[in-house]
């Protein structure tokens, strides 16, 4: 392991993340891109976001981002290597843009038609251009876990090198895991290797730690693992999506990688991470994007528990079973869902939580008003039901058994 003295984020959700669902409006792009800006904090730790420009839409969006003038995330580009998209990247005055590289036989020969050196051209050309208007260019290097790696990729990345130090602008590498297939195992080897790929970019086609970068997708559920071994093997950037929305599977949670972040750093240096909530909530309720209810931090269930085992633990010491204080860090305080697998200590925590007890005013699940509700949702599950109890019968169940509660609100 040789990890950089400095790592970061960097994001694809209006880029890759539109490709896995209908188009984000300007609003909600211009709106996400803000949370973006907070979640990442003062010191950048979400580094670049990257915008598709082809439509009208897309184009006001990147404008208004870009007229917040906040230096993070940066507002950066992507075109496909044709020196006639890159019009518009001129047009919009950005400095940075993504260029699509494809570096496997599949991509060469039978998408594109052309032979390796046919490839290597266009790309050096395309390249050369951003170059020549003092752009920095993002070379996406797509399929690179199916391509040859030291016949076609360290060359063609040794040349880009090569045209960085002539121009003496930042050529970016990003390595694009595009079907899932990278794996971290000890002997796997290259091109499926990711510790392989990274140590092979850095040492010998000699991509400097900060212009390299890691884009994964989840075909095989591996997509936050080899990102954060990239991260551990030389490279200083990892792509994500927010909720890891992205083409098929979807690319990196950008939420994982924040709490993976401070895991490695053992510092939030500076992140928002409550700021994940709101975004998770403008998802659902302004963008109407369902999030599976129990996906990790951004779904509504993901700290909840059904299990009356776990709900008398958390009601002697949250720490029991909570993974940690979910109430501080994304403000979502642990919730208990009520049914018949709740027992008395479940229905004493959501009680206590509902109505803000505290001290020496928690109900104790021996308290007699708690075994007469449980007794009552007991009854409603002999008589057959199959679903968990809403808070508005409970709330009524409150006022039959435990009247004081209500009356002292």
């Amino acid at each position: 392991m040789q990890p950089p003295a400095e790592i970061w984020i960097t994001d694809t959700t209006f880029r890759d993340g539109q490709q896995s669902r209908p188009p984000f409006s300007a609003k909600h792009i211009v709106d996400l891109y803000e949370m973006l800006h907070r979640l990442g904090g003062p010191e950048g730790k979400i580094r670049f976001s990257e915008f598709f420009l082809y439509t009208d839409k897309d184009r006001e969006a990147a404008t208004r981002c870009l007229e917040k003038g906040y230096r993070y995330p940066e507002v950066t580009g992507w075109i496909r290597a044709n020196k006639k998209d890159f019009r518009f990247v001129k047009k919009m005055g950005l400095k940075e843009t993504g260029i699509l590289c494809s570096v496997s036989d599949y991509h060469i020969f039978n998408k594109l038609q052309k032979t390796r050196r046919q490839a290597i051209d266009s790309y050096l050309g395309i390249v050369r251009a951003a170059l020549e208007e003092g752009i920095v260019p993002r070379c996406h290097l797509e399929d690179i876990t199916r391509a040859d790696f030291y016949g076609f990729v360290v060359p063609l990345v040794q040349e880009l090198m090569k045209l960085s130090a002539e121009s003496g602008i930042p050529v970016k590498i990003r390595a694009c895991d595009t079907l899932g297939y990278g794996v971290t195992y000890p002997g796997a080897s290259i091109p499926r290797s990711v510790k392989g790929l990274i140590y092979g970019l850095v040492r010998h086609a000699n991509v400097p730690s900060e212009c390299l970068e890691w884009h994964g997708h989840n075909d095989f559920y591996k997509v936050l693992i080899n990102a954060t071994t990239a991260w551990l093997y030389g490279c200083c950037g990892a792509n994500g999506a927010l909720l890891g929305i992205g083409e098929r599977t979807g690319n990196t949670p950008v939420e994982a990688l924040v709490f993976e972040y401070i895991g490695l750093r053992g510092s939030t240096d500076g992140m928002d991470t409550r700021v994940i909530t709101e975004i998770a909530r403008y998802f659902e309720d302004e963008i109407g994007y369902q999030i599976p209810p129990n996906q990790p931090f951004v779904g509504r269930d993901f700290n909840l528990t059904r299990a009356g085992i776990h709900a008398d633990g958390l009601s002697k010491d949250e720490e029991i079973y909570n993974i940690f204080d979910t109430d501080k860090v994304l403000n979502r305080p642990p919730q208990v869902a009520i049914t018949d697998k709740s027992g008395l200590a479940g229905i004493a925590h959501w009680i206590n939580q509902k109505f803000k007890l505290t001290g020496d005013n928690r109900l104790d699940k021996q308290h007699p008003g708690i075994a007469k509700i449980n007794e009552a949702i007991m009854m409603e599950y002999d008589a057959g039901r199959t679903t968990s109890v809403s808070e508005e019968e409970l709330i009524g169940w409150v006022q039959n058994f435990l009247p004081k509660l209500l009356s002292s609100e």
